[in-house]
């Protein structure tokens, strides 16, 4: 009886292993086509003392509405990449304006380009560790924490409620994707029986 809960014991310990190296694999594999049919969006906050922060937040506000006002009929990351680097100068001057109006001069440099970062969720979808395609706003000295969402496909906005993104984003997603490549970003979530999202 004894041997047949040690082997009990170790099929389960293997079949644990084998899953998490199945989901790491399709994690890999996400990261890889997200690096190139993605562009990430992130704005870094002068230190993170609270003003800069919302300051952080109020510039992610302001420069979050004119991008997606332009790019929300977009079909392809090549327009997204192409009206990145052709209005980074207008957006940083948005940038400027917002610390201005809330009495600060700090600079806004910007960059476009690969970038190293690690795994980070934003609402429901997380991406992997990895190498990605990213626009980055510094305000400042650029050392505070970050706030980030992706351009296209646009994730910029989630449901406050639920903190979902929309599904016509995620369908935007889906489509960049394999189904199990999908399956391994996005969490899925309750949206009536909230408690139990803590479990996912």
């Amino acid at each position: 009886m004894k041997k047949k809960y040690i082997c009990t014991g170790i099929i389960f310990i293997l079949s644990l292993c084998s899953w998490f190296s199945y989901k790491k694999i399709e994690s890999r594999c996400a990261q890889h086509v997200l690096s190139d049919c993605a562009v990430r969006f992130h704005v870094k906050a002068n230190s993170d003392s609270e003003t800069d922060q919302n300051i952080k937040m109020k510039v992610k506000n302001a420069v979050v509405d004119y991008i997606c006002q332009n790019t929300r009929n977009f079909d392809t990351v090549e327009e997204t990449k192409i009206f990145v680097t052709r209005n980074d100068s207008t957006i940083r001057e948005i940038a400027g304006r917002v610390i201005r109006d809330n009495g600060y001069d700090y600079p806004v440099t910007s960059y476009f380009g690969k970038q190293d970062f690690p795994e980070k969720a934003y609402g429901d979808v997380t991406f992997p560790a990895g190498n990605y395609t990213s626009y980055t706003l510094y305000l400042g000295k650029g050392r505070g924490h970050n706030w980030w969402c992706v351009l296209y496909p646009p994730l910029c906005f989630t449901d406050a409620s639920t903190g979902t993104l929309p599904d016509s984003s995620k369908q935007m997603l889906r489509e960049s994707l394999t189904e199990k490549e999908y399956d391994s970003v996005v969490r899925y979530r309750f949206k009536y029986f909230t408690f139990l999202n803590q479990f996912l």
